[in-house]
């Protein structure tokens, strides 16, 4: 701040010191003027401008140092006490630019909120008809319709579920209920919503479960595993050996693996998996894939406290981990 404060006022000092030498000159060509007197003069006053500017710099600077240390939350409290002309100037301004990204920022807050609300309505009543669609396919007498009218109709499904999730994911925390939780219960059902893609690809399950029952949220959880499952379905082959889901206890954590036999994912891809939009860049020519699944499961396991990991290799298949928290590391999510 010092040399910034010294730049600032580099004319003044310029200034200061071409009077100086500027005096001296004139003492030095003018014999009747003392010269040791005109020095004693430039040297006290130098004493005096040195002091003074010290004292400017202290108080010229506080207000710059709140403005430099600022934090970007449209906080303006810290700078009601501007003490010059030009400082108040400048608090007038960033008090009227802070008023306006308030409002500014509040009705994009209510549109936005507006919006995501007519979303949700809009996906609920989506939901009805599709319902009422599934009733209609499970009456249908072709076996090969049939199975490809419910599989396009299991994606539209899938797909608006991703979607109803994405925009309850940033108020999560008002919406977890922890409790204990039957894995049993939750796989079957999801796997049994998959029955239909599974009979087509000519593949099933292989259901190991040793510990069955976890702390969590069994909504959330259930999205969890439904992305999964759903990526293991959607990446194995026609006739692959059948997915694996088992459940261990290890060192205290409950452990719940998702092994599939299909196309694996390059190692190159592993690190990226999770960020939002990315598909791969092996089978970057997949329209079908949209990049939100693991995305979105990611995000609701680090809120449940759950590490969600991977294992893959090309033309093997790949494993999906999901560790849960011990009850005691749920503290924070209860707020017991």
């Amino acid at each position: 701040m010092i040399k910034t404060y010294l730049r600032e006022r580099l004319s003044w000092l310029g200034m200061f010191l071409f009077g100086q030498i500027l005096l001296l000159l004139i003492a030095y060509l003018d014999h009747s003027i003392p010269f040791q007197s005109v020095l004693y003069i430039v040297f006290l006053s130098t004493i005096l401008f040195i002091i003074f500017l010290i004292i400017r710099y202290h108080k010229e600077t506080a207000f710059m140092k709140r403005l430099n240390d600022w934090e970007t939350s449209l906080d303006v409290s810290g700078f009601a006490d501007a003490a010059s002309p030009f400082e108040k100037i400048i608090e007038a301004a960033l008090v009227n630019q802070t008023e306006q990204l308030h409002q500014t920022a509040s009705r994009q807050q209510i549109a936005l909120e507006q919006e995501k609300d007519e979303l949700l309505s809009w996906i609920h009543e989506v939901k009805t008809p599709l319902t009422a669609m599934h009733l209609m396919i499970g009456r249908l007498d072709n076996d090969r319709a049939k199975a490809s009218i419910t599989f396009e109709w299991l994606r539209i499904h899938h797909l608006l579920d991703q979607q109803l999730h994405q925009l309850r994911l940033p108020s999560i925390d008002n919406d977890l209920y922890i409790e204990k939780v039957q894995i049993e219960d939750l796989l079957y059902a999801e796997i049994k919503s998959l029955q239909s893609w599974c009979i087509q690809k000519g593949m099933g399950f292989d259901v190991l479960l040793d510990a069955t029952q976890v702390l969590s949220d069994a909504k959330w959880l259930a999205f969890i595993l439904r992305q999964l499952l759903t990526n293991a379905v959607k990446y194995s082959n026609n006739f692959s050996p059948d997915i694996i889901v088992r459940s261990f206890t290890d060192q205290e954590h409950t452990v719940l693996e998702v092994t599939d036999f299909g196309r694996g994912i390059d190692a190159k891809d592993l690190p990226r998996i999770f960020d939002k939009g990315f598909t791969s860049t092996t089978w970057h020519q997949d329209s079908a894939a949209t990049g939100m699944g693991l995305y979105l499961a990611r995000k609701a396991a680090d809120t449940l406290h759950i590490q969600i990991t991977v294992h893959s290799e090309v033309g093997v298949g790949t494993t999906f981990t999901l560790a849960f928290p011990q009850p005691n590391e749920l503290v924070r999510i209860t707020g017991m």
